[in-house]
């Protein structure tokens, strides 16, 4: 059990991140409009459920194992234990991989290319307001346990 003062300290929920640029992305392409025709193909809605489907995969068992292990999703509580198994061999942020598969089929289903453009915005804030603090916490709460896992799963994928 760890510490339940101590916490990654981030207090804003991740998925608002990802929606409030994306919505900053829908009001650019209203500014500055780039020729979405290609989103509005079939191929375009085949790449937007493909991801949709990658959300699911990623985020159901992600949620899964955080429930049945009593953990919370609240980026603010602290960890009851470290999730090292099932899809968090493959990612050690399956949740924020989920949202990245989300907003990559919602930009197809938007046919906007500016979420495309600010994509790597995501990723950065993503990694320095909750991954980073998130990581620093665990090994804290973790120690040695932690850094072993760290070694051998990648932060995305």
């Amino acid at each position: 059990m760890t510490n339940q003062r101590d916490n990654p300290g981030v207090i804003l929920p991740p998925p608002m991140v990802y929606a409030v640029i994306f919505l900053i992305s829908l009001l650019i392409q209203k500014l500055i409009p780039i020729n979405p025709s290609f989103l509005h193909s079939k191929i375009a809605v085949a790449a937007a459920i493909v991801f949709i489907f990658l959300f699911l995969i990623f985020a159901a068992p992600a949620l899964i194992q955080f429930f049945r292990t009593k953990n919370s999703v609240i980026t603010f509580k602290p960890a009851n234990s470290l999730q090292t198994t099932g899809i968090y061999s493959i990612s050690r942020n399956p949740m924020y991989v989920s949202l990245f598969f989300l907003y990559i089929g919602l930009s197809f289903l938007f046919g906007n290319w500016w979420t495309f453009v600010l994509l790597p915005v995501v990723i950065v804030i993503i990694t320095l307001l909750f991954i980073l603090p998130e990581e620093r916490y665990l090994e804290r709460a973790f120690g040695d346990s932690y850094l072993a896992y760290k070694e051998k799963v990648r932060r995305w994928f």
